[in-house]
């Protein structure tokens, strides 16, 4: 059984930072790209950051590319996103989700395999 299971998510205040975690299990995890969304109420979810199964490639949404690092440690089966400058409108519940490597194209919620339960991130400013 696949298991996705986030954490580090929080309060935090503009201009803050936060590294959330995801580790996974039942799944051999170097044969996964991984990838971050984010769902804030009322919203459809959307595509943060992904990360290839090396870790050598990595993308980011516009919305975040320069403030926001994808990275993965395949030896503890755990993808990290290190979140700086945060802004209130980066406030949304993070999932993370893996994809088979030999899946090609963009990122998006239907092409993912497997899904974290999810974590909160709260930005107040």
């Amino acid at each position: 059984q696949v298991q996705l299971v986030e954490s580090g998510g929080g309060l935090v205040q503009a201009g803050g930072s936060l590294r959330l975690s995801c580790t996974a299990s039942g799944l051999t995890f170097s044969n996964y790209a991984m990838g971050w969304f984010r769902q804030a109420p009322g919203k459809e979810r959307e595509f943060v950051a992904d990360i290839s199964w090396s870790g050598g490639i990595t993308s980011y949404a516009d919305s975040v590319n320069g403030r926001f690092t994808i990275s993965r440690d395949n030896a503890k089966n755990t993808v990290y996103l290190q979140m700086n400058s945060l802004k209130p409108e980066d406030t949304a519940v993070y999932y993370c989700a893996a994809r088979r490597q030999t899946v090609a194209g963009a990122f998006t919620p239907r092409s993912m395999d497997f899904w974290g339960i999810g974590t909160l991130v709260t930005v107040s400013s």
